[in-house]
């Protein structure tokens, strides 16, 4: 913090300010200069970051596929950190508290959130590194920190506690509870990046029959058969298509997953699908897609969309602490947080670089 004296022995405070990533329109990111947050609302906590990292949509928005996020924003919306101060609404949390970040802001107490559906709660949702300020900085306003924070317990892996910030939930919630799998059902994650990933551990929680991941990078599909997959294919290198109707003997998939948000995968979904079957929708789509209704009106398939809203994150917490889910597995990198525009690079060519998860330190 810097000050300044003047005669009258009177101490003036100029503004704080700290290192972010900053967004200016498609392809063009700085790690610069911000004012530090404040407190704006009773309900407000404001937590400094130890430990964030980089989520395939932070990737979408640098494509300039989400337009409500505009020049001069922080993006970011995962980590795990240290209270630095709350309002006098908080009552929750207090100064030197560990907290996870939910991706997700919630009131708690409006129409959405009293359904469950905190991501479009009135009064938050998906705002951090969107409409408001992120986490991929050294600080950050968490809006409605009573609900939108999570304790860490002591002890915990703080570093793999950030998968709960995002993924975990994601791919549980997006696409293993929207697509109904059950026991013994034959399930395909069109994506092995970490969402899909994410969704191939928790859908083991059910027990199905069949783990199918899709992918076009061979050291992720590896990296799946240690995590659960029962079976691989790559895509670029065989038909997908007549691949998994081998497999189901012509009948197609009973849960399809679509992990990457670009239409051929949505179209993949389409075309694997078996009569009753569902297609869970997690990916962050910047483009229109093919619906295919002339084939699948007549096939009693159900296609869900969500935006995750990290109400099974207390659930999550749980599985990890008593070891049955294991998130640290999908951390493959380790930066500094002032190194994060070469965390970017890795990220953005993970198959060449080999990348998941990263894991981002605030030293």
């Amino acid at each position: 913090m810097e000050t300044l004296l003047y005669d009258q022995n009177v101490e003036l405070t100029t503004t704080q300010t700290m290192k972010a990533l900053v967004y200016h329109g498609p392809g063009k990111k700085a790690w610069e200069d911000k004012p530090v947050p404040t407190i704006k609302a009773p309900t407000d906590a404001i937590v400094k970051i130890v430990k964030t990292t980089i989520c395939g949509t932070d990737l979408h928005i640098m494509k300039g596929d989400v337009p409500t996020v505009t020049d001069g924003r922080i993006i970011g919306h995962e980590g795990v950190g240290i209270i630095e101060e709350v309002g006098k609404g908080v009552t929750n949390f207090k100064k030197g508290d560990h907290v996870i970040i939910s991706c997700i802001t919630s009131c708690g107490k409006c129409e959405y959130c009293k359904k469950g559906m905190y991501s479009h709660c009135e009064d938050g949702g998906w705002i951090l590194g969107n409409l408001i300020d992120g986490t991929q900085a050294e600080f950050v306003r968490i809006p409605h920190a009573d609900n939108s924070l999570y304790p860490i317990p002591a002890g915990a892996d703080e570093e793999a506690l950030v998968m709960l910030s995002d993924i975990l939930p994601t791919g549980f919630e997006c696409g293993v509870l929207n697509g109904q799998v059950k026991p013994g059902d034959t399930v395909a994650i069109v994506g092995a990046g970490p969402i899909g990933l994410a969704a191939l551990l928790t859908a083991q929680f059910y027990s199905p029959a069949e783990i199918i991941l899709i992918d076009m990078d061979e050291n992720r599909l590896v990296v799946a058969k240690t995590f659960g997959a029962t079976r691989t294919i790559n895509s670029g290198a065989e038909n997908t298509i007549d691949k998994i109707k081998s497999l189901t003997k012509g009948k197609g998939v009973d849960v399809a997953i679509e992990a990457v948000g670009v239409p051929a995968t949505f179209e993949l979904c389409q075309e694997i699908i078996a009569p009753g079957g569902h297609i869970a929708n997690i990916g962050v789509h910047g483009k229109s897609v093919m619906l295919h209704l002339e084939k699948l009106w007549s096939q009693n398939v159900t296609i869900t969309t969500r935006l995750v809203d990290t109400v099974t994150t207390p659930l999550l917490l749980k599985t990890v602490q008593s070891k049955k889910l294991q998130p640290n597995q999908l951390i493959t990198h380790h930066f500094k947080l002032s190194d994060i525009v070469n965390a970017y690079e890795t990220f953005g060519n993970a198959a060449r670089e080999k990348a998941l998860k990263v894991i981002l330190t605030n030293e």
